[in-house]
């Protein structure tokens, strides 16, 4: 009998992701049509991408043949004129997961520290871990973040801090007082990670931008998506904002050619179809009210949501989830978030919000 390998001794604690359940997966397992199951488990863009980013992304085809652009010089440049930045404030990622990995490769190892919340983002442990990092979780504040307590956690072995603002899996928002004294407060030794994946459903969010654009805050690492109102999570495309310092030292394990060239062009589109991002935030403002007085009436606790998504408090997530999956509709249930009592409904078309409701309805008379 062979010796096993010897893999890295950081993988014994290293748990794998469960993404949400492909469509074809559930169709596949369960014999039904793929075209009668609707996925509202990933908080993905209901509408899809934009039609401009659609026709972009048709333009690319003819020349896949080719490397793309390795800096992604023209997304870049358009991405900083949006945001009144320079391009050297910025880096881009397979999918903001990669900078979450990036910020590991940066600044964890053996002996460091890396705070993050309970019921935080399910990435942040699984690279805190691969990198061997400790991992100190803080008991969340009406399942979203407390602030000061975080604050109060970091010692001098602390080196990052993620902060998900709303928050991923459970849709809450940090007050703005305490997302202004953390970013205050934070000690210079500690990169503080903001992940904002959902700010552009906020009417009103913190603009941590100020403090990027003016160099004052060289440990701040802002986090954002095209995957979420742009619609683009299929092609896995993120970036970070921060001081040139910091993205420099990013850049150096970035792998070359992480972007494809159909994700630059179609991101590149989507930035400027302003009707698109709008039809997407109206949608989702009312799918959030419908399920919020809907919940409501079938008398289940709900976690009120700033971002595309709502927790319900169904008693068996499991077991609801299951059933819901019979009746064509994949949601998310929350065990793996230790919230088995908990399932997440990202937000749909209207259409799809009102069959969602009347599946969870026949699932719980079951």
């Amino acid at each position: 009998m062979t010796a096993p390998l010897p893999f890295n001794p950081a993988l014994k604690n290293v748990p794998v992701y469960q993404p949400g359940r492909p469509i074809e997966e559930v169709a596949r397992e369960l014999g039904l049509p793929a075209s009668d199951i609707i996925k509202l488990a990933s908080n993905e863009n209901p509408f899809g991408p934009s039609p401009a980013a659609l026709a972009a992304m048709q333009q690319v085809l003819t020349h896949l043949h080719l490397y793309p652009d390795g800096n992604a010089f023209y997304l870049k440049q358009r991405l900083a004129q949006k945001l009144n930045l320079e391009p050297r404030h910025l880096i881009l990622g397979n999918g903001s997961n990669e900078i979450i990995e990036f910020a590991g490769h940066a600044m964890m190892g053996p002996g460091t520290d890396v705070i993050v919340s309970q019921y935080c983002f399910a990435v942040y442990p699984i690279v805190a871990h691969l990198f061997g990092a400790n991992l100190v979780t803080v008991p969340a504040r009406n399942f979203g973040h407390d602030l000061p307590a975080m604050l109060a956690a970091i010692t001098p072995q602390t080196r990052v801090m993620f902060v998900a603002n709303p928050n991923n899996p459970t849709g809450t928002l940090a007050p703005r007082e305490h997302v202004v004294r953390l970013v205050k407060e934070v000690p210079d030794h500690v990169l503080l990670a903001m992940d904002e994946a959902y700010i552009e459903f906020l009417n009103d969010p913190v603009d941590l931008l100020p403090l990027i654009r003016s160099g004052q805050k060289r440990n701040l690492l802002i986090m954002r998506t095209f995957s979420k109102i742009f619609g683009l999570a299929g092609l896995r495309l993120g970036y970070g904002i921060g001081h040139p310092d910091l993205i420099a030292a990013l850049e150096k394990v970035r792998q070359p050619f992480n972007i494809n060239a159909i994700a630059q062009a179609a991101a590149l589109a989507a930035l400027d179809d302003a009707e698109h991002i709008r039809r997407t935030q109206a949608n989702n403002a009312q799918g959030l009210k419908f399920f919020e007085q809907a919940l409501a009436q079938m008398d289940l606790e709900i976690i009120p949501s700033s971002a595309n998504f709502i927790l319900a408090r169904v008693g068996d997530g499991q077991r609801v989830f299951n059933e819901l999956q019979k009746l064509g509709i994949i949601v998310r249930p929350l065990g793996g978030y230790q919230l088995p009592e908990w399932i997440r409904i990202s937000i749909g078309t209207p259409q799809e919000n009102e069959r969602c409701l009347q599946a969870l309805k026949k699932a719980l008379n079951k």
